[in-house]
């Protein structure tokens, strides 16, 4: 029942939304140059990789030995527009259609943080990642990481439709009114480097 329901919403949202999408990769390739999406592997479902496609939001500026600049330092105010009202993440309906994604569920993080989780954090993959989530309508990255495993672990134990649907209007709002956007002092949340939690 959630993989049809996530089909029949993300394929008519994706047409609908597709005017917008066209409108931001033109802004994109004007203000950021080339290339206007960029995919970066997550972990899905119990863990195997899965490409998540978004929209760049971040230049390509690089210091003299050829690393790439902080995320603050790249992070234009076109890009934090970009993400202020999650148009960067439109393209994951694409992943959602090809069953990598569902509409709900924990967010899909950097591969890098697989052999930082606690087993009770671990959890999170039992389910298939999420655009939206319980930790995402519950503070985004204004909450800390244990917060965010917390509130993940919960919604994987009590997950239901009704609760999806909850979530999903919940998003809404918190889209329009574009909360809990950035963590502390960081344009981005932190990463992630293990907790003491077993």
């Amino acid at each position: 029942m959630k993989r049809l329901f996530d089909l029949l919403v993300a394929i008519p949202a994706f047409l609908l939304l597709l005017p917008i999408i066209g409108v931001v990769a033109i802004l994109v390739r004007v203000k950021l140059g080339s290339p206007i999406l960029f995919k970066q592997q997550r972990p899905g479902l119990y863990e195997k990789p899965i490409n998540v496609i978004k929209i760049r939001t971040m230049t390509d500026e690089r210091n003299r030995d050829g690393e790439l600049l902080p995320d603050a330092q790249r992070l234009t105010p076109f890009g934090q527009f970009l993400r202020k009202y999650s148009l960067d993440e439109l393209m994951q309906l694409v992943n959602v259609i090809k069953g990598d994604l569902s509409l709900v569920g924990p967010r899909p993080l950097l591969m890098d943080y697989l052999p930082l989780y606690s087993a009770e954090q671990a959890k999170r993959h039992w389910v298939r990642p999420g655009i939206t989530g319980w930790a995402q309508v519950s503070g985004r990255n204004a909450i800390s990481w244990e917060e965010k495993f917390r509130l993940d672990i919960w919604y994987v134990e009590n997950r239901s439709f009704l609760l999806d649907l909850k979530i999903l209007l919940m998003t809404v709002g918190k889209v329009v009114k574009s909360e809990g956007i950035s963590h502390g002092n960081h344009v981005t949340m932190e990463k992630f480097s293990g907790s003491n939690l077993s």
